[in-house]
């Protein structure tokens, strides 16, 4: 049994306090790009300031020759670029391969001055949260780093979202999860091929007309994500940390990536992976409030006063739960604001 007051002391002698409260820092897009990639290396300088979160990808997508060149790679840029207000995180190779340990040797023994966030792929319990939670608290202490790094975990197999609450609650370290439809969907069984998004034959139909019932009958696409994207939500409210939606893989479809990152960040998610630059215009439109929004909200929060009773404004009731959703509009857009000096000018004129 462990007491509560242990909870947020160091794992390992020497290691950093842990975060009482993970603090919010934007993070509309987690950006990533391939370490092994020399290409793709060189162009990382030029995104700093133009994404919120940079992710050095370890894992899917770098080939098994080229794990050891990705570590590499991870390494330089973090001992080379100035990141500025951007946040350099990496996603490791999962627990069950060869290749996690030196990825988190790399990541906080030769990176952890300048990485903040390591993403943890295919997590399926609190044990495996714990685990990586007492190894990265050993390195940081060998590090003499001043301060942890947060750990990120993707829900990618059904036994991850069945012990979702458990994840998000296993340590102080956790800063967020983030949804990976493609390896949950072949965990599950799904019949989809499609890496997010929806699918044409999840939908429902309108009834027959009973005057005409060979007529063609109204259908609408539904969304295959919605139960777990809000369950992961609740789940990460709970524990104080942040949901994002993972990957859309239909690169030149930006219409059905607005819309599944819109569906996620009405549910409550702050941001979600952009795979191509091409997607990070659209994160950042998605999961930024639009101006119209925080001029009503700051209209509404205004006119209710004291925030009691109920008033009619614009034809609609507004009321103390209207006030709270309203201050969840106008708080995000102060927190976009404080770093993003075009949104801090839009937000300012209501334009």
């Amino acid at each position: 049994m462990r007491s509560p007051k242990d909870f947020f002391r160091p794992l390992a002698v020497g290691a950093p306090e842990p975060l009482h409260e993970i603090p919010f820092r934007p993070s509309r897009m987690l950006h990533f790009f391939p370490p092994n990639n020399d290409k793709m290396r060189a162009k990382v300088p030029s995104l700093v300031g133009t994404v919120d979160v940079l992710v050095a990808n370890l894992e899917d997508g770098v080939p098994m020759a080229d794990k050891e060149a990705a570590r590499a790679g991870l390494i330089e840029v973090a001992t080379t670029v100035d990141f500025g207000t951007t946040q350099l995180w990496t996603r490791v190779n999962s627990l069950d391969s060869p290749w996690c340990l030196d990825d988190l040797q790399a990541a906080v023994l030769e990176a952890g001055h300048a990485v903040d966030v390591i993403i943890l792929p295919k997590v399926e319990g609190p044990e495996d949260i714990h685990y990586a939670d007492r190894l990265i608290a050993q390195l940081e202490a060998r590090a003499g780093l001043d301060r942890p790094i947060l750990l990120h975990a993707i829900l990618e197999t059904a036994r991850g979202v069945a012990n979702v609450e458990e994840i998000c609650l296993a340590s102080p370290r956790m800063q967020g999860l983030s949804l990976g439809p493609a390896d949950l969907a072949a965990n599950r069984r799904m019949k989809t091929t499609r890496v997010g998004g929806g699918h044409p034959d999840y939908l429902v139909r309108s009834d027959p007309d009973p005057d005409n019932p060979e007529a063609p009958r109204q259908h609408f696409q539904q969304d295959l994500w919605h139960y777990t994207i809000a369950r992961m939500v609740d789940a990460c409210v709970t524990a104080g940390i942040l949901p994002y939606y993972g990957p859309f893989g239909d690169i030149r479809d930006l219409t059905a990536c607005g819309d599944q990152f819109r569906n996620a960040y009405l549910l409550g998610c702050v941001g979600a992976w952009s795979l191509h630059p091409d997607q990070i215009a659209v994160a950042k439109e998605v999961f930024s409030p639009s101006a119209a929004e925080v001029a009503h909200a700051r209209r509404v929060i205004e006119a209710m006063g004291d925030g009691t009773g109920a008033i009619m404004l614009d034809g609609k009731m507004e009321d103390d739960a209207s006030v709270k959703q309203c201050q969840v509009v106008v708080r995000l857009a102060e927190q976009l604001a404080a770093s993003d000096p075009e949104l801090a000018a839009l937000y300012s004129t209501g334009a």
